[in-house]
């Protein structure tokens, strides 16, 4: 097996490129509600065209721009809209490139066999004419943005619960730093055709899907908005249930907030097939619940650990998403987590893992509510209780990945200030004044003094 550290010398040896990264080819994310699509989470999305996907469905992945930046990795040249993995590595840190490439560069499980030489999966891919359709062997597909939580990390494109925010209460004012426009309006083209409607992307899915797609994937994974929100997750879910494509790795985001009906639902479903299921938090109690409005947090844990003990589901993964306010709970968020893992020895998967997995996924965007918008003393404590935590876990009960993540944070809170911090400052302040007001929050009761009292200085 070759460890993470060395994974990218191992891609350069087989590809001849420096920047060859597999999910170009294999890896999407697609948002059908609003027909757009790229090739991992960090690239920003862009649009399909509805013309091509009317004679070739497969466009709804393989877009010209995908196709220009398979041509610029094959050539050892640096997309743009990967410069999140650029900049980790370029700090010596390992990359998503390194996970996102090697889950397909092996022939069993993620972390299984390595493929090397001739015919491997990055040597087809180095050589394949980067015009060439390509079939997906994994996909994360929404199917719309129907959502019932407004995390303050989201916006209205991916919930609409955001959108109905924006709508009754109108944009959020005097945002600098913001050049999406994220809190400024609806984003109505996030969900162009109405719930019912025919939807061109939806119908090139399900044609792939019926041709090829369906015997190409090795995993698909649905997420939303909230998925189990849509009618057309629990038509697929219903489609799936009874181990169609037993080998096909079927998995759903869901932050575990619907109603019980519908919870119940998904623990049934498990019953017919496993899956594997993807949940959010990064913080514990009135923190975590302020950061992501809609959650209750004993809820969340009580829901946890049901999927855990009650469910047939084999990996339980909680995506904890990185920002300025979550740094003061995320350690004891995960002693929770390693918590679950010591209540019971049967919690070691058969494939070796433990449940729940962890992911620390650092945001960029919206850029104000980065962990670099801290103070560089704020940062070092943080950085120092992050070291603290990690050098008093016993390891047996750590993913590899889970110590990677944690070691790479550590080394980005050491960032220097970027050259908008002002602004980035200005827009914090901002942003969670107006939160506060519509959410019927407060930031300054909820968080620690330290961070408080910076927060009133701004």
């Amino acid at each position: 097996m070759i460890e993470d550290k060395d994974y990218l010398k191992h891609i350069k040896e087989v590809t001849g490129s420096d920047s060859l990264c597999l999910a170009k080819w294999y890896n999407a994310t697609i948002w059908l509600g609003s027909g757009q699509t790229t090739s991992c989470h960090h690239p920003p999305a862009h649009a399909i065209d509805t013309e091509a996907i009317k004679t070739n469905p497969t466009a709804i992945h393989n877009t010209d721009q995908k196709k220009m930046d398979r041509l610029m990795m094959q050539n050892g040249e640096r997309p743009e809209g990967c410069s999140y993995c650029w900049k980790l590595e370029d700090m010596g840190q390992v990359s998503d490139r390194v996970y996102k490439t090697k889950i397909h560069d092996s022939p069993t499980t993620p972390y299984g066999k390595i493929t090397t030489g001739a015919d491997s999966v990055l040597d087809l891919a180095a050589k394949t004419d980067f015009k060439e359709d390509i079939n997906l062997k994994t996909l994360e597909i929404s199917f719309d943005r129907t959502c019932n939580f407004a995390c303050s990390y989201c916006n209205p494109a991916f919930s609409t619960t955001w959108a109905k925010d924006i709508k009754e209460n109108g944009p959020y004012e005097n945002l600098i730093s913001d050049g999406r426009n994220h809190f400024t309006h609806t984003h109505p083209a996030a969900q162009p055709y109405k719930v019912g409607e025919e939807n061109p992307y939806v119908e090139a899915f399900w044609k792939w899907w019926d041709k090829d797609l369906a015997g190409s994937l090795k995993e698909i994974r649905i997420t939303g908005g909230e998925p189990t929100m849509s009618a057309d997750f629990w038509k697929f879910m219903e489609k799936i249930a009874d181990n169609q494509r037993p080998d096909l790795n079927v998995a759903f985001n869901s932050n575990l907030g619907c109603s019980r009906a519908l919870f119940d639902n998904l623990l049934g479903y498990s019953t017919r097939r496993s899956f594997d299921l993807y949940t959010s938090c990064e913080s514990t109690g009135e923190m975590a619940e302020y950061i992501r409005d809609g959650l209750d947090y004993d809820i969340f844990l009580s829901r946890l650990d049901e999927i855990i003990f009650d469910g047939n589901f084999n990996d339980v993964s909680v995506m904890c998403t990185i920002n300025a306010l979550c740094l003061w709970g995320l350690t004891d968020f995960l002693d929770q987590l390693v918590a679950f893992r010591r209540k019971d020895n049967g919690l070691w998967h058969a494939k070796g893992e433990m449940r729940p997995s962890f992911t620390l996924n650092i945001l960029r965007f919206p850029s104000f509510q980065s962990a670099l918008v801290l103070p560089e003393e704020l940062r070092k404590g943080r950085r120092q209780v992050l070291e603290g935590w990690l050098w008093k876990q016993d390891h047996i009960f750590l993913h590899e990945h889970e110590i990677d993540h944690m070691q790479r944070l550590i080394e980005y809170l050491r960032e220097p200030e970027p050259i908008d911090i002002e602004a980035r400052r200005h827009d914090f302040k901002q942003f969670y004044t107006q939160y506060d007001l519509r959410r019927n929050k407060s930031f300054e009761r909820t968080f620690p003094e330290e961070l408080v009292e910076w927060y009133k200085t701004l």
